[in-house]
């Protein structure tokens, strides 16, 4: 392996010998990918294809001790240091243009405790990985809707799905972490021990160091849940939210439904003759009792006249998956996002006029419900400090060509602008893209200071800087 030239903390290069290199590479279990290299141009490529960049170094990681080995070889030399573990972030953060990408892929390893109701989870693992793992027992955690997220940064930014209502955040259901911290030593986080680690490393990000090994509680969930799509025209889309937005608020907490606006995909469900056009879609779970859900959900499957509604028992690994093939790596994808307390009329009106104007086929809105057993934990229980029961907008716009960038980018932020005024003024990090920097205060609210002096304790040099950054309090304050 030659000389690298790899770029520093401050931007300028490192030249890194041969020797050191060959070095690092003897004590390591993983393997080291350098530009040229088999393999290097297929561990830098991720989810989003607008992200297109080229590290200097790509280090894949067998063990937590590969991962020390990274970071202590990054420290050293001042390095630029990305993490990378599913991939799947939409802000591209998991990999970096000449600095040393941390790759976290191949730790894939879930092991359930069915006695404890437990699960100790690597952090390359996805959500699939996890889901049928903990299903094989009938448990379950709760996470995303995708099962191709990675649960390492799921978890660290908050992580909600279709069991929040019922079980809490992802974060709410997490025991322990084993984390390599900024000096390259590994640590164990929990509520007894590097207490203010583990409060941070809930909805924190990735700021406070590299995650091994998640361990986290389990609920019995399935091994089936009603769960399904109602598909409407848009056109009646006005009225059936007004009504949603109420029957969602007094629902059960094992229900939940989630709105979906855009041009119907060619599934085989929906009529040939409803492929491409506008439609509003809930996607509805309940994870209980199959009776129970039924009527809970009746009043929003009685809603106005569906094209389909394919609302029935899914196997829970099923429905997990059932947005993947409108998620599938390859394509070019820019997010913005809004908590909104209520769905205001106004609000309503905004995003509907911006479903008439969507820029290409696929390209969405999408309104999560969340609240019950999550907005019974207090807002400085964890990082992640929007604990009401709130509606959260995401415009998810996608596309294939770079000729579509600017139209596409243009529509994300102008509905973004639009809505801002019925918004909460909260955010959740996992959806935040890269140019939104100048939001990870608002996104922490109260909780910004606290995460500042922790980030000051366990990196302040901020080595873990590719992320949605809390930059370390200053010394003084760090020490109040």
């Amino acid at each position: 392996m030659a000389n690298l030239s790899l770029k520093t903390l401050t931007g300028g290069k490192a030249s890194i010998a041969a020797e050191e290199l060959e070095a690092l590479r003897t004590r390591m279990r993983g393997t080291i990918f350098a530009p040229g290299d088999d393999g290097y141009d297929a561990a830098r490529t991720i989810w989003n294809a607008m992200v297109d960049k080229r590290p200097g170094l790509i280090v894949r990681c067998a063990g937590a001790a590969d991962v020390g080995h990274a970071v202590k070889f990054a420290r050293a030399n001042g390095l630029l240091v990305a993490v990378c573990g599913g991939g799947h972030n939409i802000a591209g953060n998991a990999v970096c243009d000449h600095g040393l990408m941390i790759d976290l892929s191949a730790l894939k390893s879930v092991r359930v405790d069915p006695d404890r109701r437990t699960a100790r989870v690597e952090p390359g693992a996805t959500l699939g990985d996890v889901d049928k793992e903990t299903q094989a027992y009938g448990l379950a955690v709760p996470t995303g809707i995708n099962s191709t997220t990675g649960i390492a940064g799921l978890t660290l930014g908050g992580g909600f799905g279709w069991l929040t209502r019922k079980h809490g955040m992802t974060i709410d259901n997490l025991l322990s972490a084993d984390v390599v911290t900024a000096d390259g030593e590994l640590v164990q986080a929990s509520d007894k021990e590097n207490t203010d680690l583990f409060w941070a490393l809930r909805g924190g990000g990735g700021n406070f160091g590299v995650v091994t090994s998640f361990e986290f509680q389990l609920h019995p969930v399935g091994p089936e849940v009603l769960s399904g799509l109602v598909v409407h025209p848009l056109e009646g889309a006005r009225e059936l939210l007004q009504a949603y937005r109420q029957i969602a608020v007094e629902g059960p907490d094992e229900m939940t439904c989630w709105v979906v606006m855009r041009k119907a995909p060619p599934l085989p469900f929906i009529p040939a003759e409803w492929h491409g056009r506008e439609v509003l879609v809930f996607a509805m779970c309940y994870s209980g009792d199959m009776a129970k859900g039924e009527k809970a959900m009746a009043k929003l499957r009685g809603l106005g006249q569906p094209i389909a509604d394919v609302v029935s028992p899914h196997p829970f690994t099923g429905w997990q998956a059932a947005f993947d093939p409108l998620l599938t790596p390859g394509a070019r994808n820019y997010w913005k996002s809004h908590d909104f307390t209520k769905l205001h009329d106004d609000a309503i009106e905004v995003v509907l006029a911006a479903i008439d104007k969507l820029p290409t086929d696929e390209c969405e809105v999408f309104i999560a419900q969340v609240g019950g057993a999550m907005s019974r934990v207090a807002t400085d229980a964890t990082a992640y400090p929007q604990r009401k029961s709130h509606f959260i907008m995401n415009v998810h716009t996608r596309w294939r060509e770079t000729g579509q960038d600017k139209a596409c980018i243009k529509w994300a932020r102008d509905l973004f602008e639009a809505t801002a005024p019925y918004a909460a003024g909260s955010v959740y990090i996992n959806f935040m893209p890269d140019d939104e920097g100048d939001r990870v205060k608002e996104a922490y609210g109260k909780n910004y200071n606290r995460l500042a002096k922790i980030k000051a304790r366990y990196d302040p040099d901020n080595l873990f800087r590719l992320n949605q950054n809390i930059g370390p309090a200053a010394k003084g304050d760090a020490a109040a």
